[in-house]
C-alpha cells in the first residue's frame, strides 16, 4: 500500500526528520520509549530489530498515520500530529487498487492532489519508465507479478516527488531474487533522484547495503541500542555485497540483534 501526500508545498527546507524522546503506547502496553535520531537531507536511515519492537508502528508515528504519546516529531521544521505534505509512505503489501490499471494506480496520489490532467499525462509515463514498466501501462494488479507490483506502488509514492520517503519492508513480499533486483533498482533511483529516506527492515544485510546508517531497536518497551555509521561508498552495485566492509558491517549488526536473542533463550532455558 502507498499513501503519498504533494510536495507541491515543500517541508521546511531540507526535509530533515528529527525524532525527540518518542514514545507510543497501546494501553498498558509500553512499544517504545526515550527514541531520539535525526535524518538529514538526502540521506538513508535503515532500522532494524526483532519483531514486535515497533519499528512499522514508528514509521506510521513519522508518517502522522499514528498518534504518539510522549516526545515530538519534525519533518523539516513542521511538527507531525497527522499527515502532512512532502512525506510519502511506501507499505510492504502492495495496496493497489485492482480496478485500477498501472496509469490510473501511479497517477492516484496526482489526481488526488488536484494535478492537472496535463501534468498527470507528463508525469506518469516519467515514473512509470523511471521505475521500468513501461509497456505496462494498462495492466491490472492480477496481471503483474509480484515485484511488477511493488514496482508500481513504488512509481505512485514518487510521482508526488515527497522530499521525505518513508519504506516499510517494501520488499518482503516478494522472493528473494525479486528482492535483490528492487534494491538496487531503489538504489539506482535514488541516485537519480536523492531524498530523505527511513527504510525499516528485518534483513540485516539489506539494512546495510541501503543504509548510510543503521538503527538497532532492542529491549522491551524498545529504545535505540546502537547507531552504526555505514561507510560504504556510493554508488551501491552487487560488487559491495563481497567487500570485507561490508561483511564487517552486517556482522557488527547482528551481534547486536543476536545478544539480545542469546540472553531471551537463556532466560528461557533456566526457566
Amino acid at each position: 500500500m502507498t499513501a503519498s501526500r504533494s510536495a507541491a508545498h515543500p517541508v521546511g527546507g531540507t526535509g530533515r526528520i528529527a525524532v525527540r524522546n518518542l514514545g507510543k503506547r497501546f494501553g498498558a502496553l509500553q512499544v517504545f520509549r526515550n527514541v531520539d535520531f535525526e535524518v538529514g537531507e538526502r540521506e538513508i536511515l535503515a532500522i532494524v530489530g526483532p519483531s514486535g519492537c515497533g519499528k512499522t508502528t514508528m514509521l506510521r508515528c513519522i508518517d502522522g498515520l499514528l498518534p504518539h504519546d510522549e516526545g515530538e516529531i519534525l519533518v523539516g521544521d513542521q511538527v507531525v500530529n497527522d499527515p502532512i505534505p512532502g512525506v510519502a509512505m511506501v507499505f510492504q503489501h502492495f495496496g493497489l487498487f485492482p480496478w485500477k490499471t498501472v496509469y490510473d494506480n501511479v497517477a492516484y496520489g496526482l489526481r488526488m492532489d488536484g494535478a492537472s490532467k496535463a501534468d498527470i499525462a507528463e508525469r506518469v509515463p516519467a515514473f512509470v519508465n523511471l521505475v521500468g514498466l513501461t509497456g505496462f501501462e494498462q495492466a491490472y494488479p492480477y496481471q503483474m507479478s509480484g515485484g511488477m507490483q511493488q514496482r508500481c506502488g513504488l512509481a505512485r509514492a514518487l510521482a508526488v516527488e515527497p522530499r521525505v520517503l518513508l519504506m516499510d519492508e517494501p520488499f518482503a513480499a516478494v522472493d528473494a531474487q525479486t528482492r535483490e533486483i528492487l534494491q538496487f533498482e531503489l538504489l539506482r533511483i535514488w541516485e537519480t533522484r536523492p531524498t530523505t529516506m527511513v527504510f525499516v527492515t528485518h534483513s540485516i544485510e539489506e539494512a546495510v547495503l541501503m543504509g548510510d546508517r543503521v538503527i538497532v531497536l532492542k529491549g522491551r518497551p524498545s529504545n535505540i541500542d546502537e547507531t552504526i555509521t555505514v561507510d560504504l561508498p556510493r554508488p551501491r552495485s552487487r560488487a559491495t555485497l563481497r567487500e570485507p566492509r561490508f561483511g564487517e558491517l552486517r556482522e557488527r549488526v547482528w551481534s547486536r540483534l543476536m545478544s539480545e536473542a542469546r540472553a531471551a533463550e537463556y532466560q528461557l532455558e533456566r526457566g
